[in-house]
């Protein structure tokens, strides 16, 4: 996945800490896409052919000011990301009314940073087919299909991938459950349990197996509705399938 974000900022150190945080709450879970711009001219000028997720903006700035950047930035897209970075606190109420998703205090901590980059994780169109999850190693974005299964352990979520690999999310099982949920592939086949639909080999009364051979427990209560969508996805472009009788 290729996240990008824009930071218009007139001095460079900040500028260059603010992207260096950015790298680091991230990791390497996907490409960051981070532009520097000095000026809100210099930005204004780039915007249109550019395709950002995040505007990080500075307030105080010589010429065309953050909040003035903000202003124009509404008239084209009033549903950009905007998050005003500022040492000058007193300028928040005169920011209010550009609708600035939040509001960073220089230097810019990286904690508070990660809790800002947490909301807008949850933030994201539940119709894609990645999902963001934050690791230990910081946000991670996963391409549905590669996730075979999602298993709750120990207050944390474990996703277990097609190739092999286990990636741990610091995310209760429940807000995973109900942002999978909404992608008709995922189902929720026990309390500790949801299966990427596309990726079960077969299954019996009490379990299913998946391409890889995990055994993952089928719940009595969840029966009906598991067999309901696993037959509604797989008979999906008209595709063929033999059936095991349960």
């Amino acid at each position: 996945m290729e996240l990008r974000f824009a930071v218009v900022e007139d001095r460079l150190p900040d500028a260059q800490r603010l992207e260096s945080l950015l790298r680091l709450a991230f990791g390497g879970g996907h490409t960051l896409v981070c532009d520097h711009y000095e000026s809100g001219d210099a930005f204004l000028a780039a915007f249109p052919s550019k395709n950002y997720q995040v505007v990080f903006l500075d307030i105080c700035m010589e010429g065309t000011n953050g909040i003035e950047t903000a202003r124009i930035l509404r008239r084209t897209d009033p549903d950009l990301l905007l998050v005003f970075v500022t040492s000058s606190p007193e300028y928040v109420w005169d920011a209010f009314p550009v609708h600035p998703f939040d509001y960073l205090l220089k230097p810019v901590a990286y904690e508070r940073l990660a809790r800002l980059l947490d909301e807008l994780s949850s933030m994201r169109p539940a119709a894609t087919d990645e999902l963001v999850i934050k690791t230990s190693f910081g946000y991670h974005a996963l391409r549905l299909s590669d996730i075979e299964y999602a298993e709750a352990r120990n207050n944390h979520v474990v996703f277990h991938l097609r190739d092999g690999r286990d990636i741990e999310a610091l995310e209760s099982f429940r807000s995973v459950e109900d942002r999978l949920e909404q992608n008709a592939v995922f189902f929720k086949c026990h309390r500790s349990y949801q299966v990427n639909l596309r990726n079960i080999d077969h299954f019996d009364r009490t379990d299913i197996v998946m391409r890889s051979g995990a055994c993952i427990p089928l719940s009595r209560s969840c029966k009906q509705g598991f067999q309901d969508a696993y037959f509604a996805v797989r008979f999906e472009g008209g595709r063929h399938l033999s059936l095991i009788h349960i």
